[in-house]
């Protein structure tokens, strides 16, 4: 167990839902000052991580806060879980069935998170915060029918026919799911750590997932041309105050948000964004130990009216490490090697079938 898993445990036993005690009591005590950087912006950088209990987005019905009975029992389950999974394997088990499947990562290599997100003292039951249900809103038609052509062109191949058919995260284009952004979401798995570095013109924020970077100019410098969507968009930022605000267009359109890994390693079930896609984000220290991390997503081609919600990005005194991501795509192509193969020895069983 690292030391920061072994940390986030301990504290959730000893005090769930209490996120940077210390820090709370330097802001109410008037000792905690806002660190700056030389040129006097307020001091991002470092490393943070986002990782939290709390979902993206609220269940039906579900109210914007948890009860302190909800967070104990949220954060005392994690805690079960992480160590229920820390258990050594048994040696005398048995192989995995023939043909089925052999597992996944073990509990060492995941980061669920073990608190809930907490948010001027509220834990939250959803990162989005508005609309006021805590829900991402409907697709308009048109996201439905960006959603229905995805579809139907997919529906036309094998989903191994060729590489342009696996998701992009497979491909390691981006990250799983939508840690990079914008806008910057915790993943469902491990990795939502970031380093960012800030300079007076630049601010660079790299995530350890697929090691995604993002470089978000400062000023009012002229835009990309419409034609020219990078990954991650066209971002520039501007100090508001303490805050520092940053503006994302020229997204580009196969782009994906979602926070479900799964999902966006099946294809993705959200509609890419849309020429017209914004995401504008804030940045503001609020302790030692946090970001406050804050984002708005418009995009009235896609979705029926804006949304946004409210982030804590919590200090992580450890390192972040390479996260290579099938370095050289030796993965994908072996996936395709397989199913080639697949194809043959079925061509052949039919073959030998018709001789028969």
């Amino acid at each position: 167990m690292s030391k920061r898993l072994l940390l986030a445990v301990l504290c959730a036993v000893a005090a769930p839902g209490v996120v940077s005690t210390a820090a709370a009591q330097n802001r109410t005590s008037g000792q905690w000052e806002v660190p700056r950087t030389p040129d006097g912006r307020p001091d991002l950088q470092g490393n943070w991580t986002n990782q939290t209990l709390t979902p993206l987005q609220r269940r039906e019905g579900q109210g914007p806060v948890y009860t302190p009975e909800e967070v104990a029992r949220i954060e005392q389950g994690s805690v079960d879980r992480f160590i229920r999974g820390e258990q050594p394997s048994d040696p005398n088990r048995s192989a995995p069935r023939a043909g089925g499947s052999v597992g996944g990562y073990n509990n060492v290599y995941f980061e669920l998170g073990h608190q809930v997100a907490v948010v001027d003292g509220e834990p939250r039951t959803s990162l989005v915060t508005f609309p006021s249900n805590g829900r991402i809103p409907a697709f308009t038609p048109e996201g439905e029918r960006q959603i229905q052509e995805s579809r139907d062109l997919k529906g036309q191949f094998s989903e191994f026919d060729h590489p342009e058919l696996r998701p992009i995260a497979e491909r390691c284009l981006l990250s799983y799911g939508s840690p990079a952004g914008p806008p910057m979401l915790p993943t469902t798995g491990y990795n939502s750590n970031y380093t960012i570095v800030q300079t007076p013109d630049h601010v660079l924020i790299m995530t350890e997932m697929v090691h995604d970077a993002r470089i978000i100019r400062i000023g009012s410098g002229p835009r990309l041309p419409e034609h020219i969507r990078p990954w991650f968009g066209d971002s520039w930022g501007r100090w508001e105050g303490d805050v520092l605000v940053v503006e994302t267009t020229n997204i580009n359109l196969r782009q994906e948000f979602s926070a479900n890994v799964g999902a966006t390693l099946a294809g993705g079930q959200d509609p890419h964004p849309s020429e017209q896609m914004k995401v504008t984000e804030r940045f503001s220290r609020v302790d030692e130990e946090t970001i406050l991390y804050e984002f708005t997503v418009d995009d009235p081609t896609v979705y029926t009216e804006s949304w946004g919600g409210q982030i804590p990005m919590t200090r992580m005194n450890e390192r972040l490490y390479e996260y290579a991501c099938q370095e050289g795509n030796y993965g994908l192509e072996n996936v395709l090697r397989g199913a080639r193969y697949q194809e043959r020895m079925e061509a052949q069983a039919t073959s030998a079938s018709s001789r028969d």
